[in-house]
């Protein structure tokens, strides 16, 4: 076992489905974003507002270096933006999980807390822009990732199991 890294742009399941691979395997699981605002003891949204993009960024890139560093066999879900950290690779076997844009503003749309869900998410707030950003990170996350995973319209259950199959074939 190493590490495995979620990647994809946000609302995507990247947490969700990081629950599921747990549930079916012996991974243990993090999230960088609830990481970061461990670190910080405050919230992503918070810190967009207060101290900006930028900032997080770098808050982004310790994390990737404490991971790198001191975290083996795990399962690790990121923010939309982590697969931008220079140490990616060494973190473990990156796995996208991939869908439309559309189909994920849908995932997002018709969840239960889909109010919370999209208030947590600073960079929803503007649809347009937030299409724009999928379109220019989607051919990036492309390039970065060593396993590349469907996920539209299948169960985090079928998603789960297909990146563990996947993996462990590399």
């Amino acid at each position: 076992m190493k590490n495995i890294v979620l990647i994809g742009f946000m609302g995507v399941g990247k947490g969700t489905i990081a629950r599921e691979i747990k549930k079916q395997s012996k991974y243990i699981a993090l999230d960088t974003d609830d990481l970061i605002e461990s670190m910080e003891n405050r919230k992503i949204k918070e810190i967009f507002e207060t101290d900006g993009e930028k900032y997080f960024r770098a808050l982004e890139a310790e994390v990737a270096s404490w991971l790198q560093k001191s975290v083996q066999d795990t399962l690790i879900s990121t923010g939309g933006g982590f697969y931008k950290v220079k140490n990616l690779k060494k973190i473990g076997t990156v796995v996208l999980l991939d869908s439309p844009f559309e189909a994920i503003l849908k995932r997002i749309q018709e969840h239960p807390n889909a109010a919370k869900k999209l208030k947590k998410r600073p960079l929803l707030k503007d649809l347009k822009a937030a299409k724009k950003l999928y379109n220019e990170r989607r051919p990036q996350y492309l390039e970065v990732a060593d396993v590349v995973v469907d996920v539209t319209d299948k169960s985090a259950q079928k998603c789960a199991k297909e990146i563990l199959k996947k993996v462990k074939k590399l």
